[in-house]
């Protein structure tokens, strides 16, 4: 059994999909591909499918994953390819690789997200993010299905810091840019519960939603404070026979 492991995108309008819709286009687009997926067992069988840490709904994102099992082994870049040709338009497979390590799930442990606030501008983001990035704690409420839970949104983010719109999308109106990296705890410290913190430590309310987009997930860097990629190590172990077998090839 072959397991590929891909990166997909939730772009434009299409960041307003739910998880479920987005399994449901990506399970006809299996269908369409004629991917040789393998099955569970029993009454039900589904497609073996692997979803890891999906963003929430009304959020864009550059890197989601999710691992499937084949029954046939097939080329991941042409499997990528019939795939993201099958897919909607926003709902893009980016990568894919075959799977050769273990544990792509626990090597999702940060995210970096980025935050457009239309009609807030740069210095008044700055204030706000200053205030939050000294605070020891910044304690939030989230509505749950078991009430309202109060939790520390401060612990869980290793860099916040605000940019200037670049400057290829330009804009009329005060807008400033705010780059978070944010840890996966329990609970889920979300860019929303960080936008609840700003406004508590400095009544920073933006006067629409914000633009909130998943860049990038992965392992934290301690050393060099980047989120790297998940996918990398199994390039790597998919590179080391070609490389061992070059080594031994006589000059």
């Amino acid at each position: 059994m072959q397991r590929i492991r891909l990166r997909y995108t939730k772009r434009g309008r299409l960041r307003f999909t739910s998880h479920r819709d987005f399994q449901r286009a990506f399970e006809r687009a299996l269908r369409r591909a004629e991917v040789p997926m393998a099955y569970s067992a029993g009454f039900t069988p589904h497609p073996k499918v692997s979803y890891a840490n999906a963003a929430p709904t009304g959020t864009g994102s550059e890197a989601e994953y999710l691992e499937i099992a084949l029954t046939a082994a097939r080329d991941p870049e042409k499997l990528r390819m019939l795939l993201d040709e099958s897919m909607p338009a926003g709902l893009d497979i980016v990568d894919a690789v075959e799977a050769r390590t273990s544990g792509l799930a626990d090597r999702l442990t940060a995210s970096v997200w980025e935050l457009r606030l239309d009609g807030v501008g740069v210095e008044e983001a700055e204030t706000a993010v200053a205030a939050f990035n000294a605070a020891d704690v910044v304690e939030v409420q989230r509505k749950t299905k078991n009430g309202i839970r109060t939790f520390d949104a401060r612990s869980a983010v290793v860099q916040l810091d605000t940019h200037s719109p670049q400057a290829d999308r330009p804009t009329d109106q005060a807008c400033a840019i705010l780059r978070l990296v944010v840890r996966h705890v329990t609970p889920a410290v979300r860019p929303d519960d960080v936008l609840s913190g700003l406004r508590a430590v400095a009544d920073l309310a933006p006067p629409v939603p914000a633009a909130v987009t998943r860049l990038a997930q992965g392992l934290f860097d301690e050393e060099t404070g980047t989120v790297t990629d998940p996918l990398a190590p199994d390039r790597e172990a998919a590179e080391a026979p070609t490389a061992a077998a070059a080594a031994k090839a006589p000059a």
